[in-house]
């Protein structure tokens, strides 16, 4: 088991959902944390439930690089350095691919993969002077399968998966000390699906409006269940960490039915609608 009691840890997308359920957990096992969300009004909420914890806080975008470096770097000048980052900002927009504008698609790729990347690039020279801690990327479990209305979401969360184990494989032979972990969430019960951007649906989809509360139907994990699970992940080192009882069922599914399960999972999860 790894200690996390005073190790730094920076969080991305803080300000809400499973990031604010991590900050609390984290803080309750005694690390020191760096916090950033675009939203600044659900950071400063995040903060004022952490009380006397230490931590800081910064609000900006993650696709902008220059932030995100300032962010990192100011970490490791308040704290003394950097022992882990757990990358989780994202978000989703819903449309078949032929209907989904490229600017759309792009900021889907921006926020969900590009940011991670630049998260684990900044960050992975200061946990490696740390000699030990933890990058952790949080895909989801359309990172597993794919999903009608979801490409730009699949691909940026296969993207994250391809990213994080290679990492794990390079870093298991340079870096032994650094845990690499990727994170495979089912239906959590966040705000994700009603803040996600509908462009348009499937033929004989939901209509919009009702599409929040089919997800929330779906959804079997809170967040602080979910949060609970990465960091106990975190503690024992676990590579590949799946978060609910349909990112168990789905993995199961995917490795049992490597040709078929996208019908088989497909028929599934229509059924809770």
């Amino acid at each position: 088991m790894q200690d996390l009691k005073g190790r730094v840890i920076a969080l991305t997308g803080a300000g809400s959902g499973i990031g604010r359920a991590l900050a609390l957990g984290l803080a309750r096992r005694g690390a020191r944390l760096a916090l950033s969300d675009r939203d600044a009004a659900g950071l400063d909420e995040t903060a004022r439930m952490l009380g006397d914890y230490p931590y800081t806080t910064a609000a900006f975008d993650v696709t902008d690089h220059g932030a995100l470096k300032g962010w990192i770097d100011s970490t490791v000048q308040g704290f003394g350095g950097l022992d882990g980052i757990i990358n989780n900002a994202g978000l989703s927009v819903v449309a078949p691919f032929a209907d989904c504008p490229k600017d759309d698609f792009d900021r889907v790729m921006a926020v969900n993969f590009d940011a991670v990347v630049e998260g684990c690039r900044l960050a992975l020279p200061y946990i490696r002077a740390r000699g030990s801690g933890w990058i952790v990327n949080i895909s989801s479990v359309f990172g597993m399968m794919a999903y009608p209305t979801q490409s730009a979401y699949n691909a940026s969360k296969f993207a994250v998966r391809g990213l994080t184990e290679a990492l794990y494989i390079e870093l298991g032979e340079t870096d032994p000390g650094i845990k690499v972990i990727r994170v495979h969430p089912g239906g959590i019960k966040t705000n994700v699906a009603r803040n996600a951007k509908v462009i348009a649906g499937m033929p004989g989809s939901i209509p919009e409006e009702k599409q929040g509360d089919a997800f929330e139907k779906l959804a079997r994990t809170t967040p602080e269940a979910a949060a609970e699970t990465i960091i106990r992940g975190m503690e024992k080192g676990q590579h590949r960490v799946l978060i609910g009882p349909d990112a168990r069922f789905i993995d199961w599914m995917v490795r049992l039915f490597p040709v078929s399960h996208v019908k088989r999972i497909g028929l599934f999860l229509n059924a809770g609608q």
